[in-house]
């Protein structure tokens, strides 16, 4: 589960409140959290270059850690692994950029917050010492745009009939739940990989402690 602080500086993520027990009661439960950026909105933008068309072409102004300087991310992920840690009582399995959009100071500020995991859309990744995990695509759905709907849906079908890694990560945004169409993908998706593929965890990618 990805936990974003404060949505868009509209949401804030209190303790003690009905969803911070919710998230607690996950936790106990061995829901796997990730702290998913501070506002899940970026407020700059990448001067120019690739940076600057992740922007524009992979995000609708979500990229919040693409243009962050290095002091300034290092701070957004040590307050809110802070705030998030305090509620379910147990470290985060990790750290995931919102748009899975990272600039130089992001990853720099991962691993000097030693953040022991992140993932982008091709791989997951140690952080602090730059090994990768696992490599493939993730499967995952837009219901933004008419345009983001139908492409999602065709590159899930697409990955339903092709081979696939050994692991294979499906992520599915709150969203995608208000869409029939994209439940109905959602669900022939897990049905066909889990026909082919055990259920997972994160931490099971790094192997069990000492």
């Amino acid at each position: 589960m990805l936990v974003v602080p404060n949505f868009w500086g509209d949401a804030p993520l209190l303790p003690g409140s009905a969803y911070a027990t919710k998230l607690r009661r996950w936790a106990d439960q061995g829901v796997e959290m990730f702290l998913h950026g501070a506002y899940h909105r970026a407020d700059r933008s990448p001067p120019s270059g690739i940076g600057k068309f992740k922007a524009k072409h992979m995000t609708a102004g979500e990229g919040e850690f693409l243009a962050l300087p290095r002091a300034e991310a290092a701070g957004r992920i040590a307050t809110g692994r802070a705030l998030v840690e305090d509620i379910i009582g147990r470290p985060v399995t990790g750290f995931i950029a919102p748009a899975w959009l990272y600039g130089d100071g992001a990853r720099a500020a991962m691993a000097d917050q030693g953040v022991a995991m992140a993932e982008d859309h091709w791989r997951v990744w140690a952080p602090v010492s730059g090994a990768t995990l696992c490599r493939g695509p993730v499967i995952t759905w837009a219901s933004r745009t008419p345009a983001r709907l139908a492409s999602s849906l065709a590159f899930a079908r697409i990955a339903r009939a092709s081979p696939m890694p050994r692991v294979v990560r499906i992520g599915v945004h709150p969203g995608d739940c208000t869409s029939p169409r994209l439940l109905a993908s959602i669900d022939k998706t897990l049905a066909r990989f889990t026909r082919t593929h055990g259920v997972g965890r994160y931490a099971d990618l790094v192997g069990p402690a000492g």
